[in-house]
Formats: C-alpha cells, structure tokens, sequence
C-alpha cells in the first residue's frame, strides 16, 4: 500500500487505519477475528466529506443561495461522483474482500469504491487531522468539483426538474413539507419531491422555498424516475 500512500502525499502512522479502510465487510463476515472492516471509518468519513466540501462551497461561493449550495454539494457526495474519486486513486485494487464479493466484481462495485473512499478520508482524518484530510479530498476532488461549478446552471432544480419530468410524462413533480422543527426565528424545514407517487429526493432548509431546491436538487443527482 506504500504506492496508495505516494499517491496520497501521505505515510500513515497507524497503517492498521489505512488497512482498515480498505477492509470491504464481506472478509470480517468470513474472518471476523483477522481484521475490521470500514464501515466505521466510512460513518466518519462521510461526515468528513461533508464538512470540507460545505466549508469550500460556502467560501467559493459567497452570492449562491442556501439551494443553489445544497444541490451543489449533493452533486459532489452522491455515490457516482465518490466512486469516481476512488477510480482516480485506483483503490479498487487495493481493497480487501471476500471471496464470494471478489468473485462478484467487488473491485468495480460503485458502492464499494464509494464506502472505501469515505472510509480512507476517516482514516486521513484520525491518522492526521482535518487538515490533511482537507488537503487530500481538496485535490482528489479538484477534477469533479471544477466540472460542476463550470457546467450548466443550477439555480434552479425544481425548474430543471419540472422539464425533465414533464419530457417523460405529462404529470409534474408535487412536493411536501415531511416536518417543521425550531422556534419561529430558526425553523428547518424538511421537504419531499414526488412523481408518480415514487419520492424523487429528501431536502432540507431554512424555508420551505428552500427546502424544496434542495429536494429537486437531490432529485436531478439520484435520478430515481427512472424506472417509474
């Protein structure tokens, strides 16, 4: 894994942590007393993720909208554009698996270069602080956020969401208020965005207006209509 670590720009201390991180559950389900899996490491990394990306965004982007924001970020953390990351870093290869998932093509699994890839930002993050954890992510992540920050507008979901839609079928998208929490002053808003009586997307937000730009947003990246 000394390669993994040159491409990283980083020796981990612990290297149990960056094993750890590529440990998929289906070897501990085999060999429960040889190693950990990363699901642990993937609960903190996503958390990680989060945090760096809503930092960037908030300072990149000074004028966009809370929506505009929360879609944008949804875009980067979605499972396509993680697995991508992990494609970039080659850590299909580096993965432990079990055998049954070996055999099932467990190394090009979106889900599980996804998992590995949130889980090795938690392991960055215990082994050597946010810091390079931000460092890390910021240049394995500088290819895909340039392509959505310079692609087509996305000021308005619910508006690219109605078009897309209504190209399938005649029926529009309709949203509603799941729940409503907080004094008057600091409500959170929590919206779903339905189709055909399948939901589209989860968002939330200060607003309802807002809370539903971040509904669509996540629609647009989820892409669940497909199927309806």
């Amino acid at each position: 894994m000394e390669t993994l670590e040159e491409t990283l720009g980083y020796r981990f201390i612990n290297r149990k942590l960056l094993r750890q991180a590529l440990t998929h559950p289906s070897l501990t389900a085999e060999a429960p007393k040889q190693s950990k899996d990363n699901q642990r490491l993937e609960f903190l990394g996503d958390a990680v993720v989060q945090l760096v990306l809503t930092e960037y965004l908030f300072q990149a982007l000074p004028e966009d909208a809370e929506g505009r924001l929360t879609q944008i970020r949804a875009s980067l953390v979605s499972r396509r554009a993680l697995a991508e990351c992990a494609q970039r870093l080659e850590l299909g290869q580096w993965l432990h698996l079990g055998k049954g998932e070996e055999a099932n093509g467990g190394r090009e699994r979106e889900s599980n270069l996804a998992d590995a890839f949130e889980a090795l930002m938690g392991a960055l993050h215990l082994d050597g602080g946010i810091s390079k954890a931000r460092e890390t992510l910021m240049k394995v992540m500088k290819e895909s956020i340039e392509e959505v920050l310079e692609g087509e507008d996305t000021s308005n979901p619910k508006g690219r969401l109605q078009e897309v839609l209504q190209a399938l079928h005649r029926e529009g998208p309709v949203y509603r208020v799941v729940s409503e929490e907080g004094p008057d002053h600091l409500k959170e808003f929590v919206s779903e965005v339905l189709w055909r009586g399948k939901v589209l997307g989860t968002g939330h937000g200060a607003s309802k207006k807002a809370a539903e730009m971040a509904a669509a947003g996540q629609a647009l990246v989820e892409e669940r209509w497909k199927g309806v």
